[in-house]
């Protein structure tokens, strides 16, 4: 009962943004652009410079973002090459997880508010290694200056800015960044659903074993990290379940802008996010 308290909010929203996708077809680049650079940044920005944030205390949880991505790389190269699948479209899709427009949400609802925190902190690293190292395995360029003008990038060295000094917004300031926080998460919900909507599941084949393999490597190297690493409880449960979520919808967006096989990038996100109603429920099980 209690997994499902904490899954049907989050997938009822996408169920919401499918359903309204496939009535009205909804052109969504202009919501996503105010994700982008409206609620998302502010909702970071709210986390980052709250009093009650402190990195020191999410360092290891950023360490474990980060091997989580490049050990999720490494176990699925070799299986690219067994199984003769596209490696600059495959291996991201099994690296960079949906811990945006799923896994905030759900961390939230399974672990409470204090949790955003953390969520953020793997989030945050998992994006910039998206942007960057993302970027190189599809091909593209990786500047400095597109970097530094990201939206999400530039709403957390501010955030941690104001953090550091020790600065703390007047009430007046501080409600409608807040207010603009809280509308990003379900949004970002009913985006994914719209998402989903216009995906490709032609490419069965690819899309089912990503729904597999995805989760699975995560949850491997996560499993491995819990043993090594010096995290807090509620830390090794964000961990393992950032650990096990699926493709990020980013991937299809950067598969399609770089045209690294698309069609295939479109069913793997499909089939991930909608396998991953069971294995986030079997994991949200064993967490809680």
């Amino acid at each position: 009962m209690k997994v499902l308290q904490i899954l049907f909010p989050v997938f009822s929203l996408v169920l919401v943004g499918f359903l309204y996708a496939k009535r009205f077809a909804p052109d969504m680049r202009a919501v996503n652009a105010m994700v982008l650079y409206l609620f998302l940044p502010a909702l970071i920005f709210d986390v980052m410079a709250s009093g009650e944030f402190s990195v020191a205390a999410y360092k290891w949880l950023a360490v474990a973002s980060f091997i989580i991505v490049i050990g999720s790389g490494i176990m699925a190269w070799p299986l690219t090459r067994i199984l003769k699948l596209p490696v600059r479209s495959f291996v991201p899709c099994m690296m960079f997880n949906n811990c945006g427009n799923l896994g905030l949400p759900l961390a939230v609802l399974a672990f409470g508010e204090s949790a955003l925190a953390g969520a953020m902190v793997l989030f945050l690293v998992s994006n910039l290694m998206h942007f960057t190292l993302g970027t190189m395995l599809l091909g593209g360029v990786v500047t400095l200056s597109a970097l530094i003008l990201n939206p999400v990038n530039l709403a957390t060295l501010a955030g941690l800015g104001f953090n550091i000094a020790g600065v703390t917004l007047p009430g007046t300031l501080a409600l409608p960044i807040s207010m603009l926080g809280d509308i990003g998460i379900p949004l970002m919900l009913v985006s994914l659903g719209v998402r989903m909507a216009n995906s490709d599941a032609s490419n069965l084949w690819a899309g089912a074993l990503a729904a597999v393999l995805c989760p699975l490597t995560g949850l491997i190297v996560g499993l491995m990290l819990a043993q090594v690493l010096p995290l807090s409880p509620e830390q090794v449960g964000l961990m393992l379940l950032f650990s096990v979520l699926p493709p990020a919808v980013l991937n299809f967006l950067f598969a399609e802008q770089y045209q690294q096989h698309p069609d295939q990038v479109a069913s793997m996100v499909l089939m991930g996010n909608l396998g991953s109603i069971v294995v986030l429920s079997l994991v949200l099980s064993w967490l809680i």
